[in-house]
């Protein structure tokens, strides 16, 4: 607090801006823990779920307990889209129950899981982009306050008359808080960022692969 008292109103605001950076990126630090491990928990129970009832309506029926997983939302999308292609199908006459290439019911229901999949990868990164704009930026406003403490530094030495260690060591110390400081919002926003990017990627190949099994299913179980 002492060193911060002492500096000048340019570097004051520099560590303003770099403790503005801090705050934000631990606050999104923990809610993006919470959110993922809650995405990775209630994915893996909504997996052992769907193995085990294995028919689409009592799955569906119970989606309200996986509201947090994303594999339930590829699944509602996909499922809705079946229900759809089918009632149209029925309409038409046709055999019901069955989706046919003919009316691109595969491909509607390979549209709607990839929707679904982009939604939740965003939904997923939210605020992830933060955590890499302070990691990439915050080094270089903290070095930009240390060169400008520098400087008056500098500049006062020039008016002293003066280059002794009690003038010049205070002035320094005082400019070198901004790059600590800078250090400081930057380190645990980069490894916070780097952490969610891989658990992403995992949950990620998860909807990937569900979406294809969910696919194979739709294959073997509906399609002529």
């Amino acid at each position: 607090m002492e060193l911060f008292t002492g500096t000048g109103y340019v570097v004051k605001g520099v560590l303003a801006v770099l403790l503005y950076f801090s705050v934000v990126s631990w606050a999104i630090i923990f809610y993006k823990l919470l959110i993922i491990q809650r995405a990775k928990n209630e994915s893996e129970r909504f997996l052992d779920f769907f193995w085990k009832t294995k028919r689409f309506d009592a799955i569906g029926a119970q989606l309200d307990r996986f509201g947090n997983s994303p594999l339930s939302v590829l699944f509602n999308e996909g499922y809705g889209e079946m229900k759809k292609l089918m009632e149209r199908e029925e309409k038409n006459d046709e055999a019901s129950g069955i989706v046919t290439t003919e009316l691109g019911g595969i491909e509607n229901i390979a549209r709607a899981l990839r929707r679904a999949t982009t939604s939740e990868i965003t939904r997923l990164e939210k605020y992830t982009t933060f955590l890499a704009t302070t990691g990439s930026t915050a080094p270089f406003i903290g070095l930009f306050g240390t060169v400008w403490g520098i400087m008056n530094s500098f500049r006062g030495i020039g008016q002293t008359g003066s280059a002794s260690l009690a003038v010049v060591a205070p002035g320094i110390a005082e400019a070198l808080i901004a790059t600590a400081i800078g250090l400081v919002a930057a380190i645990p926003a980069v490894m916070g960022y780097n952490h969610f990017q891989h658990k992403i990627r995992v949950i990620i190949a998860e909807m990937d692969s569900f979406s294809t099994e969910f696919l194979n299913i739709v294959h073997r179980t509906f399609r002529k």
